[in-house]
């Protein structure tokens, strides 16, 4: 269905559409990333599926489903299970991203408002 263009795929499930554009554009900037966005929590798993990314960055709250539901569909799918997730979170102010290791749930987590060179970095640590 998407067609690599180059780079490493990147998937940004969040329900914050300007969040998304953003992150989306800045990373596709580098050239090192091509990037996709879901912003229904539901579909994310789906689109996960169809575009077969190489690292998901997932939202723990979502409107319309738990960013740690997503996540467990998508560990509990052959198909998906080997695709490293880093969340994003407005809930966790960074001095707590230090304090516990920038992992949560055995994942690794950034929190809001996202910095893109930490972003850029994180990416690179966990994807394979």
């Amino acid at each position: 269905m998407w067609e690599k263009k180059g780079g490493k795929k990147i998937l940004i499930v969040d329900d914050e559409e300007d969040f998304t554009k953003l992150i989306k554009l800045n990373l596709e900037r580098t050239g090192k990333y091509e990037v996709k966005t879901e912003n229904q929590g539901a579909f994310g798993f789906t689109t996960a599926k169809a575009f077969k990314p190489d690292l998901i960055l997932l939202d723990i709250l979502l409107p319309d489903a738990e960013g740690s539901e997503v996540a467990s569909q998508l560990k509990d799918d052959e198909a998906t299970r080997n695709i490293p997730i880093v969340f994003l979170t407005a809930i966790i102010a960074k001095q707590e991203v230090k304090e516990s290791g920038g992992v949560i749930g055995g994942h690794p987590f950034i929190s809001k408002p996202v910095d893109i060179k930490q972003l850029i970095e994180v990416i690179d640590k966990n994807i394979s």
